[in-house]
């Protein structure tokens, strides 16, 4: 990203952004703030994903690129979760039938 401005602590304490709502980032934290609405972001992939899902019309190729990369990403991770959560209560379910089954 080129335009990603990553701030330390010191410069983003109470960080406003152009919707008047502020954002308290801890003092020893890295924040990549939105280089369109200002609003501090921990991770560099939570701001490629903030930036195609609020401001779409605004981003250039690379922008666009790295949305597509990190929504991929999330994608991934949620299909994960929504698997291992599947399985657990697959395993929940199966483990109460049979205590009930036993007692």
């Amino acid at each position: 990203m080129t335009d990603t401005a990553t701030q330390t602590a010191a410069d983003t304490a109470a960080t406003s952004t152009d919707d008047g709502a502020a954002y308290d980032v801890p003092a020893d934290a890295t924040a990549y703030t939105c280089a369109y609405c200002g609003r501090p972001f921990a991770r560099e992939s939570w701001l490629a994903l903030h930036r195609g899902l609020a401001h779409p019309n605004e981003l250039d190729d690379a922008e666009i690129e790295a949305f597509r990369a990190a929504h991929d990403d999330e994608e991934e991770s949620l299909s994960t979760f929504r698997l291992q959560a599947l399985g657990a209560l697959v395993l929940i379910y199966f483990g109460l039938l049979m205590v009930y089954a036993l007692v």
